[in-house]
């Protein structure tokens, strides 16, 4: 039997806590060909992190049950320093911004997206 062939592009934790959006983020990153773990809460996804250090970025929704994605994302950082960022919203930007949910500097894509939107985030952050 014959190994997996190393990925090319790096490893993505998608975090939704719905669970046919995060399906959908999965599918349009892995075509492109990322690797792809997937976590539907907070909880699960900073167990993922522990558990998987070949996480090169995180995309999240911003508004999850429990903790936001804000929130995720800074204990998220705490476990992978230098880890990049993409949150999913339906709130602009601005209003994220203004409600305290993301810093001014943070990589927000706007729901509805296209996987071309979501992956220009994801190569930004990256970069």
């Amino acid at each position: 039997m014959s190994e997996a062939p190393v990925a090319e592009k790096p490893t993505v934790l998608v975090v939704d806590d719905e669970e046919d959006l995060r399906d959908i983020m999965r599918r349009m990153l892995e075509r492109r060909g990322y690797a792809t773990l997937v976590a539907g809460d907070h909880e699960e996804a900073i167990s993922v992190c522990r558990d998987h250090p070949e996480i090169a970025a995180l995309v999240t929704d911003l508004t999850l049950p429990g903790i936001g994605g804000g929130e995720l994302a800074g204990a998220v950082g705490d476990l992978r320093p230098g880890l990049g960022v993409v949150f999913i919203s339906g709130l602009p930007k601005d209003i994220a911004v203004t409600k305290g949910l993301v810093g001014e500097d943070a990589l927000l894509v706007k729901k509805p997206f296209t996987a071309d939107a979501l992956l220009e985030a994801l190569k930004t952050v990256l970069a």
